[in-house]
């Protein structure tokens, strides 16, 4: 079982030391998360949520992933990097490239772009991107991200994003791991057909082995069930060591240690949450580490 610890929310001042801190107690890794722009009114219902209210409000930290990112690499030697989740479709395909294949390079190889569908269809208003068919704009844009990935002159004549010969360099000349996130039959097809890992929403334990087992399935149709496949999973339980072995023997590689405002509040000091991470690293990564 790996482990990450979520960054999401957490004041930027403190995402170094606390990559830094992650990176001394052994987790594998830890995530930030993303919005473009966050309306003052958002009309939009959160799909993760029983009321439709988002957990995130306005005055949620959100600083660019890739330069956030790039700082705690930098300052890293061993801890991997994702994004819970990037909002692909609204975005442009050569610059996502562009920005996470620099990203693979400098860090040595630990980053995987956490993508998502994106849920906030104000979001895409605003941004003047249609919220209808960004699934089919997402799945060609992975397409399209493979291909520039690889390095060296590359076409596409997909239906959305055509274009002549061309090349982004430098490029890491692999592909870098792709995590998509989402809980509906789409997202999990995506994953299993395009994707490297699967990130869910935040899932009661009792849903976790159907999902990984439905992960299984559509990954053996695509003919993939040979290939290295993550599935980070945050729990909407309180974590227990025998649950977690339970969902690992499921399935299930990665868990999430919460993010900090669901314990801490919005605003906390770096040592309450350095305290928090220790924690945890006692209760649950050390018995299950042996």
């Amino acid at each position: 079982m790996k482990f990450w610890q979520a960054l999401v929310w957490t004041e930027p001042e403190q995402l170094v030391p606390l990559a830094q801190f992650a990176e001394e107690l052994g987790f594998h890794g830890v995530f930030n998360a993303d919005h473009a722009v966050f309306p003052e009114e958002v009309k939009t219902p959160y799909p993760y949520s029983e009321n439709g209210v988002a957990p995130m409000t306005a005055d949620a930290p959100y600083p660019d992933c890739w330069v956030s990112t790039a700082f705690m690499a930098a300052a890293t030697r061993r801890l991997h990097f994702t994004t819970s989740i990037y909002v692909l479709p609204l975005r442009n395909p050569f610059e996502v490239a562009k920005a996470t294949g620099s990203l693979d390079i400098f860090s040595g190889g630990r980053f995987a772009l956490g993508i998502g569908a994106g849920w906030m269809k104000d979001e895409f208003d605003i941004y003047g991107v249609p919220f209808q068919g960004r699934g089919q704009r997402m799945d060609e844009m992975i397409d399209v991200m493979h291909k520039l990935w690889q390095g060296g002159m590359v076409e596409h004549d997909g239906p959305l994003f055509p274009f002549p010969r061309l090349c982004i360099e430098p490029a890491p000349g692999h592909n870098v791991p792709v995590f998509v996130g989402g809980a509906n039959e789409a997202a999990l097809r995506r994953a299993a057909v395009r994707g490297d890992g699967w990130i869910g929403a935040g899932n009661h334990p009792d849903e976790v082995p159907a999902l990984m087992a439905r992960l299984r399935a559509l990954r053996a149709e695509a003919g993939r069930s040979a290939e290295p496949f993550e599935t980070i999973v945050g729990l909407t339980t309180p974590l227990e060591v025998a649950t977690l072995q339970r969902l690992e023997q499921a399935g299930m590689t990665s868990a999430v240690n919460l993010p900090f405002s669901y314990v801490l509040g919005k605003r906390s000091t770096l040592d309450a949450k350095k305290r928090f991470m220790e924690d945890f690293e006692k209760r649950i990564m050390r018995p299950l580490r042996g």
